[in-house]
């Protein structure tokens, strides 16, 4: 990686994690009562919201354009909703993955449902962001010979 990418990188994270601190403090000066601990549900929303909205905007900031064979208008919509089926299938795992680890599966279904959304968008929508719908692309950078 050239040394501009490694900066580029360092300063979206930065950023991330500016936007997170911001989603536990801003909504306590709009929200009488709010805490990240008593309304847990409404800052893991927040958050995700926050987080998603940075990394989509990064996305489209930082991102090389890509070639016009490429640019069309069906093939933008078509890896739009690819990425957004990627999101809710790695939501669901996510989920399946916290209620194997001991998470109630019936009494709390959407605080464990919220939880997983934030950490897909933690994980999977950056790399959604830089690797696309191309599953070869996936393997070849998360095997271990990638």
């Amino acid at each position: 990686m050239k040394e501009a990418e490694i900066r580029r990188l360092l300063a979206a994270n930065l950023l991330c994690v500016f936007s997170i601190i911001l989603t536990a403090v801003v909504p306590a000066f709009f929200w009488d009562g709010f805490t990240v601990l008593g309304t847990h549900l409404a800052w893991l929303c927040i958050c995700s919201v926050c987080v998603s909205t940075l990394n989509i905007i990064l996305h489209l900031v930082l991102k090389p354009n890509l070639s016009p064979k490429r640019s069309s208008f069906a093939h933008k919509i078509s890896r739009f909703l690819k990425c957004c089926i990627y999101f809710f299938m790695s939501c669901i795992l996510f989920h399946a993955i916290i209620v194997l680890y001991g998470a109630p599966l019936i009494e709390s279904v959407t605080e464990t449902f919220l939880f997983a959304v934030l950490l897909s968008t933690f994980t999977t929508l950056q790399c959604l962001c830089t690797l696309g719908p191309n599953i070869q692309a996936w393997i070849r950078v998360f095997s271990k010979n990638g």
